[in-house]
């Protein structure tokens, strides 16, 4: 041993350099700390989780929540590599979990082990989505109506449908607040009760989008809060006065709507099975829809003739060769009825 070597000032043990050694260095620090408790609050109706002031839906069980919870409670000295942790869970009571944390890392190169014991507390509190809610709070009504009718079956079903996806997108994304607190169908249409303005109005635009139509808002103010004037808005969606696969007469001729643009419409000549396009105005009558078409048997068929077997009557009713109708005796085509006069539709 030469004058140049070092010595540990606390337990004499020869050294490389000045200072205390690992062992020494290691019984002096502590190298982690462990808080006593940790709480976790959640919603009981949702299941969403606070984390400071902040609600975020989950849907992780409290088994799985736990572990991660208890980790939350343990605090690393930053010279701690590699650091790890075992975590096992009693549960107490409905409220109550102790968690035991067997702690693993390497301190000054040396390998280290502890343990500690917290208790997990399961808080209670209903989030500011599901406090809205049961307080019928609101800021807009979506009302589905259509021009000179009621929305059909399948119109309602798709406006709802419609709701349903925007809502689940911003959810997802993470507006809370921008939920339907309500969907009622009436004889007038349909009405969606929405618990933010940016719901509705993608609400709004997106049934225009899939069913045509246009749609105008009307707010109503319904008080102040922190100096901020509050509205509630209602979104008139009207729905047009023809849809899409209406069957309509005008001017002798049985036309299918394929897509309504303001005033005109976009359709398919049944008998030549050509596009054209004709003003709402000059529209005689609606005949019906393709969705509510019957099935009839094609009786016989050839270049010119095409015999179409009436179900109702089991009479065979002759039709021009359609052009634009490729089918064979024996197969099915869809009709609607025009009073006594059938209209192959497809």
């Amino acid at each position: 041993m030469s004058i140049q070597d070092f010595f540990c000032p606390k337990c004499g043990k020869p050294m490389e350099h000045e200072g205390l050694c690992n062992q020494c260095r290691i019984g002096n620090t502590p190298w982690f700390e462990c808080d006593r408790r940790v709480k976790s609050t959640h919603c009981p109706s949702c299941g969403a989780l606070k984390q400071v002031n902040t609600w975020t839906d989950t849907e992780h069980e409290r088994a799985v929540l736990a572990p991660e919870l208890a980790k939350t409670a343990v605090h690393f000295h930053p010279d701690v590599k590699k650091p790890s942790m075992d975590v096992t869970i009693q549960d107490n009571t409905l409220n109550r979990s102790t968690a035991t944390i067997v702690m693993r890392g390497l301190l000054y190169n040396t390998p280290v082990e502890g343990t500690c014991s917290v208790e997990l507390i399961w808080h209670k509190e209903q989030c500011d989505r599901c406090n809205r809610i049961s307080g019928s709070y609101y800021e807009g009504n979506v009302q589905v109506r259509a021009d000179g009718r009621s929305p059909s079956t399948f119109e309602v079903q798709m406006a709802a449908g419609i709701a349903q996806a925007v809502e689940d997108s911003l959810q997802a994304g993470g507006e809370r607040l921008s939920f339907i607190s309500d969907m009622n169908e009436t004889k007038e249409g349909l009405d969606i009760t929405v618990g933010s303005q940016h719901i509705g109005t993608l609400i709004s635009q997106g049934i225009i989008a899939q069913l045509g139509g246009r749609f105008t808002t009307h707010p109503k103010l319904v008080g102040e809060k922190n100096g901020r004037q509050l509205y509630r808005i209602t979104y008139s969606v009207r729905l047009p006065r023809f849809q899409k696969q209406d069957v309509v007469l005008s001017r002798g001729r049985y036309l299918e709507v394929v897509r309504v643009e303001s005033n005109h419409l976009k359709v398919l000549d049944l008998t030549e099975g050509a596009p054209r396009t004709v003003r709402e105005e000059d529209v005689e009558r609606l005949i019906g829809n393709l969705r509510n078409a019957e099935p009839a048997l094609v009786a016989y068929a050839d270049a010119r003739i095409l015999g179409v077997l009436d179900p109702a009557t089991c009479q065979t009713k002759e039709f021009g060769k359609l052009k634009w109708l490729d089918v064979k005796a024996g197969q099915n085509v869809l009709i609607l009825r025009d009073g006594d006069q059938l209209i192959v539709v497809g």
